[in-house]
């Protein structure tokens, strides 16, 4: 059977295993977050994005201390600084790594389905964003410096292909 995005294992934040098999009628906009990044403030956009769309796109957060130490917190401090700091609602994981030798399954899947500048599938730093059309029709890569309130438009128009 070929592997899909929806049969790769994930953990919840609260230390759950799941697939991602719940959300495939939906968008899933997937981003590695961390809480003492530049980028960080994108939490509160991320969270609009879940708010205005969540009927057709769910945003899911996978902390990372992969850059810069940037997410040095345990699972109980990574959902204290989310809820606390920006109202943090969306679907938010346990830490990962996206790049290495430990690079989650679902990462390594999402940079060989999606690769970055010139091909590279290395990520470069949080807040690197995959929005996942339902289905899996389409998966498609945005830099940490798209703000989501800049892709909104792009998710809505892949929305209506």
């Amino acid at each position: 059977m070929k592997e899909t995005i929806y049969s790769i294992p994930v953990k919840t934040i609260n230390g759950e295993d799941i697939t991602l098999e719940s959300y495939k009628d939906k968008a899933m906009l997937i981003v590695n977050v961390a809480s003492k990044c530049g980028f960080t403030p994108q939490y509160e956009g991320l969270e609009k994005i879940y708010q205005e769309l969540g009927d057709q796109v769910v945003v899911l957060g996978f902390p990372c201390n992969q850059f810069g130490a940037q997410e040095p917190g345990n699972e109980e401090e990574i959902k204290k600084f989310c809820s606390l700091s920006y109202d943090v609602t969306f679907p938010m994981f346990s830490k990962v790594d996206v790049n290495g030798e430990y690079a989650s399954p679902l990462y390594q899947y999402l940079k060989s389905h999606a690769p970055g500048v010139l091909g590279t599938e290395f990520i470069k730093w949080n807040f690197t964003k995959f929005l996942v059309l339902p289905h899996e029709k389409e998966i498609t890569r945005f830099s940490p410096q798209d703000k989501p309130e800049q892709i909104k438009d792009t998710i809505l128009n892949k929305l209506k292909k």
